[in-house]
């Protein structure tokens, strides 16, 4: 029972630290598979293996429910402490190169999430690139600005000339 309790505030206190969840099933998968995968997220989640009945009390306890259906079935968890949009990618990477692997749903910035839009967030581009693409977009408003400054003195120069030649003329 004492055992039963520390996995249900451990994974409760995942729940509440991670800025989302994904919910996977993986029945069918070899351990050393699960390795893989744990290792192509280690970076930005952790993957836990839960029962299903702990995993609804804790998620439950954590305010969250939009699991309570799809917990069926051996069922593992990918809390994210990081960038969700390369766990999802991962997840989704994974799961193609082995179809066992299926995202059945998420929990992301208050909002659950089915499959499907799990599948559309590992479409988006990495928080690195959305950065690299801001920052390029405003560099090159800057770099606009700059030649709109410079163009400005040097367009009233030569007007100052001309005007200079024509009155000298």
């Amino acid at each position: 029972m004492a055992t039963k309790d520390a996995t249900v505030a451990d994974l409760q206190q995942k729940f509440e630290e991670s800025t989302a969840v994904l919910l996977t099933e993986y029945r069918g998968l070899t351990v050393a598979e699960l390795r893989n995968l744990r290792n192509s997220i280690r970076e930005h989640a952790t993957y836990a293996v839960a029962k299903n009945t702990l995993t609804k009390i804790a998620a439950n306890n954590a305010g969250i429910t939009a699991f309570d259906d799809e917990l069926a079935g051996p069922s593992a968890l990918a809390f994210v402490h990081g960038d969700t949009v390369s766990v999802a990618k991962a997840l989704r990477d994974f799961a193609k190169a082995n179809p066992l692997l299926v995202v059945k749903a998420g929990y992301f910035d208050g909002n659950a999430l089915t499959a499907a839009e799990v599948g559309k967030l590992a479409d988006l581009e990495s928080r690195e690139v959305l950065l690299a693409k801001a920052a390029g977009a405003m560099q090159a408003a800057l770099v606009g600005a700059a030649q709109l400054f410079n163009a400005l003195p040097a367009k009233a120069a030569r007007g100052f000339g001309a005007l200079q030649e024509k009155q000298d003329a």
